[in-house]
């Protein structure tokens, strides 16, 4: 998502907590950095979350150089705090309102660093603080973007604010559709509770069916308890791994509720039809009967009845699946997000340099 606003953006400088050099793109590392002094301590680099509870303080620490008129943020959390001029344009890409904050608290603590009794007591009662603060900065933002239509009826919710959805951007391009299907599923995911890896473990268990989980996380333990031999842990692993897995899986599994979700759209991209929870984004970017199927119910039950049901209906060709999501690619994404601010900031952007591909 950054690398896709500095390519909107190429003069534009970055504000952020924190960040690691090696992780970043050359797009990013040609942009100025502002940073929070935690960026200046390895130890508060590597830890920054722990920090939550004080994440308005160290955020109000930050700024954007004095003459910026213009602020585009991507904000999961609480970075739409950042200070700026009273007269900036704020223009926040919400990814969600924090979900540690509005309505899964306890999921949040199960899967983080403040799981234990201790980081409960702090978190909990620093929570009132948070929800004030998030609320005050996003009446302060000028306009949102939501990522889904999921996001766009939680903001409304959460702040009572309107916003337009676009879709945030798949690298289609990167998966070969082309490839022979083998006999296996695939989950690709943080193994914490709210991605509902479990019900996926358990159906495939049940079915006798070859399951790959590839992800790390405080659920593996119990979930390498529950799994029958055909479910297999491949852990952490690169890029070029789970691409493989992909564009070989007979299909993907999706059992989780996601604000948009951009797993099941790389496993089209790659031709792999996807079993999904209908609830969340994957509403959006599945087409039941042409790239995948839902199961209505989250309990193992119900998917394995849908995992039968993909077999007896024979899948769904590779192509058709890409077709469902080639509309998403990075260029889609860069052209809605300029027809959006020209229309909505024309003062701002009537003179604006575009890229080229979008002049």
């Amino acid at each position: 998502m950054l690398e896709q606003f500095c390519l909107l953006f190429p003069e534009a400088p970055i504000t952020l907590l924190v960040y690691q050099e090696k992780h970043l793109p050359p797009t990013l590392l040609s942009h100025r950095f502002y940073t929070s002094f935690l960026q200046k301590t390895p130890f508060l680099r590597r830890h920054f979350r722990k920090l939550l509870p004080f994440f308005p303080e160290i955020i109000r620490t930050l700024s954007v150089p004095k003459n910026t008129r213009f602020v585009l943020s991507s904000d999961a959390s609480l970075i739409k705090g950042v200070s700026m001029p009273d007269d900036a344009v704020h223009v926040c890409y919400c990814h969600s309102p924090p979900r540690y904050l509005w309505g899964m608290e306890d999921a949040y603590l199960e899967s983080s660093s403040h799981g234990n009794s201790l980081g409960r007591k702090v978190f909990s009662a620093a929570l009132p603080r948070l929800r004030r603060f998030d609320r005050k900065m996003a009446g302060r933002v000028t306009r949102f973007i939501a990522n889904s239509l999921c996001v766009q009826e939680r903001i409304r919710r959460c702040y009572d604010r309107d916003s337009v959805v676009i879709h945030p951007p798949v690298n289609i391009d990167r998966f070969n559709h082309t490839r022979a299907r083998e006999d296996f599923y695939l989950i690709v995911s943080a193994l914490v509770p709210y991605k509902r890896v479990d019900l996926a473990v358990d159906a495939c268990s049940r079915l006798g069916k070859r399951l790959v989980v590839i992800g790390t996380g405080p659920e593996e333990t119990d979930l390498k308890r529950r799994a029958a031999p055909c479910v297999s842990f491949l852990g952490w692993q690169s890029g070029a791994v789970v691409r493989d897995h992909f564009e070989r899986c007979r299909a993907f599994i999706f059992p989780g509720i996601e604000d948009f979700g951009i797993t099941p759209c790389e496993a089209q991209a790659a031709g792999a039809p996807v079993i999904a929870f209908g609830e969340g984004g994957a509403l959006e970017t599945v087409k039941e009967g042409v790239s995948g199927i839902f199961f209505r119910e989250q309990t193992a039950d119900a998917l394995v009845s849908s995992i039968s049901h993909f077999e007896q209906a024979g899948g769904f060709p590779p192509e058709q699946c890409r077709a469902n999501v080639v509309h998403l690619g990075p260029s889609r994404f860069r052209a809605e997000m300029k027809e959006f601010l020209a229309r909505e900031f024309p003062d701002l952007f009537e003179q604006h340099a575009w890229p080229a591909d979008l002049a």
